[in-house]
């Protein structure tokens, strides 16, 4: 069901795209901009991965530096029948996770020094099994289509306000209007949408991995409970905000942005897990 979801969304967002080019009348415009768009994520897709993890300042480590932490991840790896990936640990006190690559071979999760400190062992193998479970669910490659189709269309709409033809070809100025505003939203909302379901499915995910739901309840109500009570990450980024298992800003919301946030709450996905008690 949820793949479908996904997949509607995404449909969606495609025909979007397709109807702000037809708006904007010039099929021309829309080739460069959706060349540039693909373009810029292409080179993001193969490269997300080093440039996020260097951002945040992630060590990588091996099982002599972290031999607890290696091997929950080497435990799950094998039962989820995937490839070990690479390990990492970012320097910061806010207890945070995420996973990134494009694939199962070229996957990495990382987790802040902060989640070690305040998680138990049950807690930490939760939270791993849900970043685990969002590269089984190719998510990094659901979230590069979602952001290329998302940028296509911000620039199309930017696009044709500054060159919507001439003459009797100019769309209406009201449509113009409405596509700088209404399409980049648009695309946003959808993007989020798919964001919040992935989120959900790899809650799941971890729920089935581990064997325990409870486990990742508690693991969500204390990193919740951190990120409303104390400091942002120090290197947190609107732009990388998804990835992480609970979103950095979480705390710093008005009501409003929270509309848009990339993550369901956290009652809501606790209230999920409980329902998958004696499931799994």
């Amino acid at each position: 069901m949820e793949v479908a979801k996904t997949a509607f969304l995404l449909t969606a967002m495609t025909l979007l795209f397709v109807w702000i080019g037809g708006m904007i009348g010039g099929q021309m415009g829309m080739i460069i901009a959706f060349v540039i768009a693909v373009g810029m994520n292409f080179f993001s897709y193969y490269n997300s991965d080093k440039l996020v993890l260097k951002h945040y300042k992630a060590v990588e480590v091996n099982e002599l530096q972290a031999k607890g932490l290696f091997d929950i991840v080497k435990r799950l790896s094998q039962k989820a029948g995937m490839p070990m990936p690479k390990v990492y640990i970012i320097p910061d006190h806010v207890p945070n996770a995420f996973a990134t690559g494009r694939n199962h071979s070229n996957a990495a999760v990382a987790v802040t020094e902060g989640l070690l400190e305040i998680l138990n062992d049950n807690e930490v193998e939760a939270v791993l099994a849900h970043e685990l479970a969002h590269v089984k669910h190719y998510d990094i490659l659901i979230g590069t289509i979602a952001a290329t189709m998302a940028g296509a269309i911000a620039m199309l709409a930017n696009f044709g306000m500054m060159f919507g033809g001439n003459g009797q070809n100019r769309p209406n100025p009201v449509v113009m209007i409405a596509l700088i505003f209404i399409a980049p939203l648009a695309a946003s909302i959808v993007q989020m949408a798919v964001s919040r379901n992935r989120e959900f499915m790899a809650d799941e995910g971890a729920a089935k991995l581990t064997g325990n739901p409870q486990w990742l309840q508690s693991a969500l109500a204390k990193l919740d409970n951190y990120s409303r009570g104390h400091e942002t990450m120090h290197e947190a980024t609107p732009a990388t905000a998804h990835m992480f298992i609970i979103n950095p800003f979480s705390g710093k919301q008005m009501s409003f942005k929270a509309l848009f946030s990339t993550h369901p709450k956290t009652e809501d996905r606790i209230a999920r897990l409980e329902k998958l008690k004696g499931v799994y």
